[in-house]
C-alpha cells in the first residue's frame, strides 16, 4: 500500500477549519440618473430568487418619491427602512440577514464607511449606493472611502443633457450653495465633463 495512505485519516473534527461567511462590499456610484438604485435594486431582487435574507436601508433625507422604499427615477421599488443615521443600521439588522443594502450613502457622511466595514466583517454582503460627486464636481468622502475599500466598485454612467455624451456630472439647476439638497429632474441634470458648468 502507498505510505502515504497508511498514515491518511480524517482529520479530528475539533481540528478541521470552520466555515465562517466570508463577507465583501460592493459598490455603486455615479452621477445622478445613471441607473444606481436601479442597480442596486436588481442586485437586490436576484439575492431574493436565491433565497437570501435581505435588508435594505435610505437616509431619512430622501422623501423624493416615498420614505419606506428605495425607488428608482423610473420608479421601480423595493422596501427599505429609512435611518437618519449610519449607525442605526447596526442595531436594525438581523441576526440571519445575508445581505444589506444602502441607498443614497453620500447623505451619511464618513461614519458609513465603518458601518460597511463592520457589516462584511461579520460576513454579510454590503451593497452600497451613491453619488461619487457633489454638484460642484467635488468628491464625496462617504462614497470615495467606501470605494477605497470595497473588494466591488460599480461606476454608473448617464447620458448627458445637452449634447447626449457619456454623463459622469450631476449639475445642480438651482441657486442654493448647500451641498445636499434633495431632488430629482427638478432640481438636476446629468452632464459630461464637458458640458458641466462648476457651481
Amino acid at each position: 500500500m502507498h505510505p502515504t495512505l497508511l498514515n491518511s485519516r480524517e482529520p479530528e473534527a475539533h481540528m478541521r477549519p470552520v466555515q465562517v461567511p466570508c463577507g465583501w462590499i460592493e459598490v455603486v456610484c455615479g452621477s445622478m440618473f445613471s441607473g444606481k438604485s436601479q442597480e442596486l435594486i436588481r442586485r437586490l431582487r436576484l439575492a431574493k430568487i436565491a433565497r437570501q435574507k435581505v435588508q435594505a436601508f435610505n437616509s431619512a433625507l430622501d422623501i423624493r418619491y416615498g420614505r419606506n422604499h428605495i425607488i428608482s427615477h423610473d420608479q421601480v421599488k423595493i422596501p427599505s427602512k429609512p435611518v437618519k443615521a449610519a449607525r442605526e443600521i447596526l442595531d436594525l439588522i438581523e441576526p440571519d440577514t445575508q445581505v444589506v443594502a444602502i441607498d443614497e450613502v453620500h447623505f451619511f457622511g464618513p461614519a458609513i464607511v465603518e458601518v460597511c466595514e463592520t457589516l462584511a466583517d461579520q460576513g454579510k454582503r454590503v451593497i452600497a449606493a451613491g453619488l461619487d460627486q457633489d454638484y460642484r464636481g467635488q468628491a464625496f468622502e462617504a462614497t470615495s472611502g467606501l470605494m477605497g475599500i470595497a473588494e466591488f466598485v460599480t461606476k454608473q454612467l448617464a447620458i448627458c443633457m445637452v449634447c447626449g455624451n457619456p454623463a459622469n456630472r450631476s449639475q445642480r439647476l438651482t441657486q442654493t450653495k448647500k451641498r445636499i439638497s434633495v431632488g430629482a429632474a427638478d432640481k438636476y441634470e446629468a452632464r459630461c465633463r464637458r458640458c458641466f458648468e462648476r457651481g
